[in-house]
């Protein structure tokens, strides 16, 4: 499926008012049961085995794995089980051990859509993240990778955390920009630090606004912190402005992969679940 016809599908859902929603998989399964449920994109990505494993998200920023072959090796399980809905890749954009332009080229032959920037070094903060800056490992190598996946015409769903950094990603083509608002709180291993509502209603507007300067299409859905539930999600969207939508990804432990359809949950612009 091209990035063409996956974007017009997503706004001719948008525009008849219906959610967008976005389900994580961690296994074929999972995969499996969320395009029954009526899921408009599926995204994997190596933190999705590390929750079922019962570990926390973070366990993708760590050095358990090479997050981009895991990736590899969960698309043998996912591709094959999905039928019509497109698959985005996690793709560790400062990976140095992989030539980008001719990863993304596999990953594109292998049948994946497009791309998000995951593990991302967006969620390291203090020192260590300047660190990374100041050593060639920085978000800049995200930002290009979204730009190598653009011209590859596979669709682009970055995280952001900052507005400046929303600005680059529209700049470099991100066709669905993802306001971070931290580690996801709520369930078996979710977070218990986090912004609270309105902080992350603020930020979410901020980074969308940023953005609409670039690009005043771009299509927006913010991601983890406090937005752990229906309910966090519609708080959110009832006090953003344009394009700015939600997520309500629970830890793996609260979207078993028999759960019920997720067209059962209140709608939004843009809505993400995480059933890994």
């Amino acid at each position: 499926m091209n990035r063409q016809t996956v974007l017009e599908r997503l706004r001719r859902t948008v525009s008849e008012g219906r959610p967008v929603i976005g389900a994580g998989a961690g296994t074929g399964l999972s995969a499996k049961c969320a395009e029954a449920g009526g899921v408009d994109l599926i995204i994997i990505y190596n933190s999705g085995r590390y929750r079922m494993a019962g570990r926390g998200s973070l366990a993708g920023l760590l050095p358990y794995g090479d997050a981009n072959q895991i990736v590899v090796e969960m698309a043998s399980e996912v591709l094959p089980v999905v039928r019509d809905t497109p698959v985005l890749a996690g793709v560790c954009g400062t990976d140095p051990f992989r030539v980008m332009p001719r990863f993304l080229d596999t990953l594109k032959d292998m049948g994946f859509a497009g791309v998000q920037n995951f593990p991302t070094v967006g969620l390291y903060d203090g020192v260590f993240r300047q660190n990374l800056e100041e050593t060639g490992m920085g978000f800049d190598l995200e930002i290009e990778m979204v730009r190598l996946a653009h011209e590859r015409d596979l669709v682009t769903a970055p995280y952001v955390f900052t507005a400046a950094q929303a600005r680059e990603m529209a700049a470099a083509g991100a066709d669905v920009l993802v306001p971070h608002v931290g580690l996801t709180t709520k369930g078996s291993i979710g977070a218990g630090t986090a912004l609270s509502l309105d902080q992350a209603v603020a930020a979410v507007q901020e980074m969308r606004d940023a953005a609409a300067e670039i690009r005043p299409d771009i299509l927006v859905l913010c991601h983890g912190g406090p937005i752990a539930e229906p309910s966090d999600a519609a708080y959110v969207l009832s006090r953003t402005k344009g394009w700015s939508a939600s997520s309500a990804p629970p830890p793996s432990s609260g979207c078993p992969p028999s759960s019920p359809s997720p067209r059962r949950w209140p709608p939004s612009r843009i809505w993400r679940s995480r059933c890994s």
